[in-house]
């Protein structure tokens, strides 16, 4: 089987969709119920058991369902689909013409310089005999074609220029082909930084570590990069560039600041790209939450959950409390679990090896993981016994782990109920009063999240119900006018009502006008005239929201309800939980509606209006 095969979808015959519910019914499965069993996606799922709506499903998905069920995968996907006519005896030879014809995505942003060297390197592989397929953002249908070529090519060049490195929507794109050569061992990732790119958001630098980056200045680097190229194919891994650029930064929440001077009250505009940096001028606070925050943390065996949609401040306010324990001389790591790559999430037993030398390599100690590890005992107890008698022990002062982008665990119940319940077991530790309290007494833990857990978890191990809970707001009317100031905007209060009516006090959709204003790229008016269009500076945010939306049909179909709606709706309780912590409803009760009316304008014209 060629390794395109392997990496490409499938959509189930209508036999198959006979078979999966014939055979769903005969075990008494609810599709929950089965997508839980089978430790795939819901929606992996519903795109199975709805081959019309035109959305493949991967083949590691469709074995785990099969397996699940008692079911051969053939007896979902026609057998011809599922076995391609070819000899697949043998194994890839990168030196063959397999290798000569192999595909390469290069996708790129339509400024120059980076559309001519786009151009040229596209040209200069084909004349090597590649496929090269090239996208630009502004094509249409580009999200469905980015999809599906990503998961044929061998090779995605990105090219990262200073608009690029900071754009969501190729974020996006990374963590996807980061996920997708997870399972397929394809396709290679090649970045390469158009001019000086000396600024990546948050989780682009986490997706790309170990990744080895390539720079291109002038069309001089052009005819190296093509090498670069050809010797990746050719070798089916990276090759060492004769002059590497400079690694990139580690991936860290914030900088360790000492003697940090108190911020500006006014500022050269910020871009912002991710969590707000410690110095900046314009960190917003939300009292009395960092007040708070800031006491609990100094408590023996604190736990802080800090709770909000995308987009809102969790991780920044996280940096803070982490920068103040530090001042206090504890021990702080920052872990994202948006980082783990979906290998971790095979077994409780790897996650949980995973977690523990995540935090044992931040606090530059060596893996010990064999010397605590026995078969014997279970993969939580193992892990106690690693933080207790190495972890906490080895340490002479107070350890502030601070969890980031924990919804990811969510998607993993198999994982996710001992792993939350491990945690609540550690913070029930320093309160025993025992033998064994005072080293746990050391460790506090901030959870921060987009929702609560909607998989149903035993209420006594949940650590979602004890500790220091906080749910960041948007901002208010006062604190938005705060922020104009510090961008040295000139504005009234008819102004700052203009654009709360707009964004309403979402964080970034906020600063992010400032910015443009502030930089004289437009005027408030131009920017209240242009925000839900692609020409308007919310055109890459929307793009990713779409985009992410598009992959899940059922749920678009539920938010295509929500921004046609001239009211609050109702939705069962999973579905508002996702919609949520993407950013896109705000909840009255058991009622959502669109987040804003960027929101409303933006997606109620690009959603069709469907019948649930």
């Amino acid at each position: 089987m060629t390794q395109k095969s392997r990496r490409r979808g499938f959509c189930a015959s209508d036999e198959g969709v006979k078979n999966l519910q014939a055979r769903m019914s005969k075990k008494g499965y609810i599709q929950e119920e089965l997508a839980t069993q089978a430790g795939v996606g819901i929606d992996q799922l519903k795109r199975l058991l709805n081959p019309h709506w035109g959305y493949k499903v991967q083949r590691d998905a469709i074995e785990k369902i099969a397996l699940a069920l008692d079911l051969q995968p053939t007896d979902i996907v026609a057998p011809h689909e599922w076995y391609p006519p070819q000899n697949n005896s043998q194994p890839i030879d990168w030196h063959s013409q397999s290798a000569l014809s192999a595909r390469v995505f290069i996708s790129y942003h339509t400024q120059e310089p980076d559309n001519s060297f786009a151009m040229q390197l596209g040209e200069s592989l084909k004349a090597a005999g590649k496929e090269v397929f090239m996208s630009k953002e502004s094509e249409a249908g580009w999200l469905h074609r980015f999809d599906e070529e990503l998961e044929q090519c061998d090779c995605l060049v990105i090219l990262l220029s200073p608009t690029a490195a900071v754009s969501e929507m190729v974020t996006e794109q990374i963590r996807r082909a980061r996920d997708l050569r997870t399972t397929s061992h394809k396709p290679e990732i090649l970045p390469i930084h158009i001019g000086e790119t000396t600024v990546l958001n948050y989780d682009l630098r986490g997706y790309l570590q170990g990744i080895q980056a390539w720079e291109w200045r002038t069309p001089a680097d052009t005819p190296k990069l093509v090498q670069a190229v050809l010797s990746l194919l050719a070798t089916d891994k990276a090759p060492t560039p004769d002059k590497p650029p400079e690694p990139l930064l580690p991936v860290l929440p914030m900088p360790v600041i000492s003697n940090q001077r108190p911020p500006e009250p006014v500022a050269s505009p910020e871009l912002p790209v991710g969590q707000v940096h410690l110095a900046s001028s314009f960190y917003i606070e939300r009292p009395p939450i960092e007040t708070r925050c800031y006491q609990e943390v100094l408590q023996s065996g604190a736990l802080i959950r800090i709770k909000a949609p995308r987009q809102m401040g969790k991780t920044s306010l996280m940096a803070r409390i982490l920068y103040l324990s530090r001042e206090q001389g504890y021990r702080t790591v920052p872990l994202s679990f948006q980082l783990a790559t979906a290998e971790v999430f095979t077994s409780l037993d790897r996650f949980l090896r995973w977690f523990c030398a995540s935090i044992g390599q931040s606090l530059r100690l060596p893996n010990r993981l064999a010397d605590y590890w026995d078969d014997i005992f279970g993969s939580s107890y193992n892990s106690t016994a690693y933080f207790e008698e190495y972890l906490l022990a080895e340490i002479d002062s107070s350890l502030v782990l601070g969890l980031d982008e924990v919804d990811r665990v969510f998607s993993y119940p198999e994982i996710a109920d001992d792993f939350f319940g491990l945690l609540r077991a550690w913070y029930e530790k320093a309160k025993y009063g025992d033998s064994g309290s005072d080293i746990w007494k050391k460790l506090r833990l901030v959870v921060v999240h987009s929702t609560e857990v909607y998989i149903p978890m035993n209420i006594n191990q949940s650590p979602f119900n004890v500790g220091l809970a906080v749910e960041l707001q948007e901002f208010t009317t006062e604190q938005v006018q705060d922020l104009a100031q510090r961008h040295r905007l000139d504005w009234g209060s008819f102004e700052v009502e203009q654009l709360i009516d707009l964004v309403g006090g979402h964080p970034y959709l906020v600063r992010l006008a400032m910015y443009h204003v502030a930089k004289g790229d437009m005027t408030l008016a131009q920017l209240l005239q242009t925000a839900p269009t692609e020409a308007g500076p919310y055109s890459d945010h929307l793009r990713r929201h779409l985009w992410n939306l598009e992959q899940y049909p059922e749920l678009a179909a539920h938010y295509s309800e929500v921004v046609a709606a001239n009211k609050a709706i109702e939705f069962r309780t999973e579905v508002g939980f996702k919609l949520y912590s993407m950013g896109l409803v705000k909840k009255e009760g058991n009622y959502v509606l669109p987040r804003c009316d960027l929101y409303r304008e933006y997606f109620r014209e690009r959603l069709p209006a469907t019948a649930i």
